[in-house]
């Protein structure tokens, strides 16, 4: 049973992280290189990653998709290694006012920030891409952009401020409903648990002694015999 639970808590807490690290925000620092519309028949499986339509279009099966062409710094361990560049390819798509909560309403500014943004090898510009989601080729996902903005060069690196603000928060949030628990269970549960254990150890008392009263009862006519 112990083990039951230990595995559920497993599975929930890579569930969490999972979702934590799709919907948050990250930032890269890349060279972009084109911008282009495809159209895009969504599946079952991969619907799930896509947001809404644009505000103000009819939600269908099938319809244009934004894409952003760019060349990224690779970065590993939370972006505190670098290394050469990749390639990256992100969509560019409205959230609304629904999952996640990015309220998002300006693709096409941003399709014509990222157009204005496009450079060369030879004659670079690199901006910071803020960023949602993931990349899985063989299900054509990609990442949704939320912003852009310029950088002076390739070897600036962003601080992700709202990622560290929200753990701090739910650090904070989690000792304090901690402490809530506790509070409530030493008040609350504990009493409880005790007022229950009284009563099941005088129902036991008054049950062994009815029992020793019928047994010496019983003995009684057997000594009469």
């Amino acid at each position: 049973m112990r083990n039951l639970r230990r595995a559920v808590r497993i599975t929930l807490f890579l569930i969490l992280g999972l979702w934590l690290h799709y919907v948050l925000p990250g930032q890269d620092v890349a060279r972009i290189t084109g911008t282009e519309i495809i159209r895009t028949d969504f599946t079952s499986v991969n619907r799930i990653f896509y947001a809404q339509a644009d505000a103000g279009a009819s939600e269908l099966e099938t319809r244009d998709l934004r894409l952003i062409n760019t060349q990224r710094k690779r970065t590993y361990l939370f972006g505190l290694i670098r290394g050469g560049e990749q390639t990256m390819v992100y969509r560019n798509e409205d959230t609304g006012w629904i999952y996640p909560p990015y309220f998002k309403f300006d693709s096409s500014d941003l399709q014509a920030e990222a157009q204005d943004a496009q450079s060369t090898a030879a004659n670079p510009e690199w901006v910071v891409i803020t960023h949602y989601g993931w990349r899985i080729r063989w299900l054509t996902v990609f990442p949704n952009a939320v912003s852009i903005r310029p950088v002076d060069g390739p070897d600036y690196r962003p601080i992700p401020w709202f990622n560290i603000g929200f753990f701090v928060f739910l650090i904070v949030a989690g000792l304090f409903v901690r402490a809530m628990w506790r509070q409530f269970r030493e008040r609350t549960l504990e009493p409880i648990g005790e007022r229950v254990d009284d009563r099941i150890d005088r129902t036991s008392a008054t049950i062994a002694e009815r029992r020793g009263r019928v047994r010496r009862w019983l003995d009684s006519w057997k000594s009469k015999r």
